[in-house]
C-alpha cells in the first residue's frame, strides 16, 4: 500500500539516471546485486543510480556507469523508459523515479578492480555485472529489474529506441 494511503506522509521520489548498455553484438551489462544482510537474495539490474548536487540525468547516468562498470567510452541515447519503483532494501524503503538511457559502447571490458568506484553501500552489496544476450535474459530464471527487462530489450533490439520515452507501470516490491 503506498504511504499515503496508510496515512503517512508521501515520501520523496529520489531521481535516478539508469542505463541499458549495449555492445557491439547487442549484449546489455548487468549488474548483480545482492540484500546486504542476505547474499542469497539476489537480483539483476542495469547501471545507474541517484543525482547527486546539481547533476543532471544525462550527467549521472554517464558518471554511474563509469564508476559502477569502469567503462568510460560510452555513447549516450535518448531516454527509452521511466518509472516509478519503491523497494526495500538495506533496512529501509527506496521509492525511486527512474530513467532508463539507451547507451552503445565499444568498450566490453569493465574495470579490473570491480570495486574501485563503489560506494561502501555497493561494496556490502554487489557481487559483480556480466554481459547478457537477449536470448540469455529472456531465458533467466534469476530476478531482473525492471521485471519485465528481457521483452523491454527485445523490442528495442527489433523496433529501435521508441520516439518518446515508455512509461513503465509502478514497481512495488
Amino acid at each position: 500500500m503506498p504511504a499515503e494511503q496508510a496515512g503517512e506522509p508521501a515520501r520523496e521520489l529520489r531521481k535516478v539516471a539508469r542505463v541499458v548498455l549495449l555492445d557491439p553484438a547487442d549484449r546489455i551489462l548487468l549488474l548483480h546485486g545482492y540484500e546486504p544482510g542476505d547474499p542469497s537474495d539476489s537480483w539483476w539490474f542495469t547501471p545507474g543510480g541517484g543525482l547527486e548536487a546539481g547533476e543532471s540525468r544525462e550527467q549521472a547516468a554517464l558518471r554511474e556507469v563509469a564508476e559502477e562498470t569502469g567503462i568510460t567510452e560510452v555513447e549516450l541515447g535518448p531516454v527509452l523508459w521511466r518509472r516509478v519503483c519503491s523497494f526495500p532494501f538495506d533496512g529501509r524503503r527506496w521509492d525511486q523515479d527512474e530513467w532508463y538511457f539507451l547507451a552503445r559502447t565499444t568498450q566490453t571490458l569493465t574495470a579490473a578492480d570491480f570495486a574501485a568506484g563503489h560506494t561502501e553501500l555497493e561494496l556490502r552489496s554487489l557481487k559483480g555485472l556480466r554481459w547478457w544476450t537477449s536470448a540469455e535474459l529472456s531465458a533467466a530464471h534469476e530476478t531482473v529489474y525492471p521485471t519485465r527487462l528481457a521483452e523491454l530489450l527485445r523490442r528495442l533490439l527489433d523496433e529501435g529506441p521508441p520516439g518518446e520515452p515508455v512509461v513503465l507501470g509502478p514497481e512495488i516490491v
